[in-house]
């Protein structure tokens, strides 16, 4: 499980973006990648979540970028996690009503 406490975003032009990617979020460690969250148009080929070595790859479709940007600004603390060969988001407990 990986705590998200510092972040990138980097978005990509062209028709087919970089690599397939039209956007990627990114937390780093040492200048090490250790996780990326990777957004792709439809008709963009949208791989399978991954977890090579020490990271963590997540593949969503570009209609779920605001959401998971608002995420990253909004909410503390956010874990991103990998089981079962799915790679998801995790936040705190947080209480009905809290309106943060």
């Amino acid at each position: 499980m990986a705590n998200i406490n510092r972040y990138k975003v980097m978005l990509y032009g062209s028709s087919d973006g970089y690599q397939g990617n039209r956007a990627q979020s990114a937390r780093y460690e040492d200048k090490q990648g250790v996780w990326f969250v990777r957004f792709h148009d439809e008709g963009m080929s949208l791989p399978d979540d991954e977890k090579p070595k020490d990271q963590i790859i997540m593949h969503l479709p570009s209609t779920m970028f605001a959401g998971v940007l608002d995420l990253l600004r909004n909410e503390s603390p956010i874990e991103l996690n990998f089981r079962m060969k799915r790679a998801f988001f995790g936040t705190s407990v947080a209480s009905v009503g809290e309106g943060e």
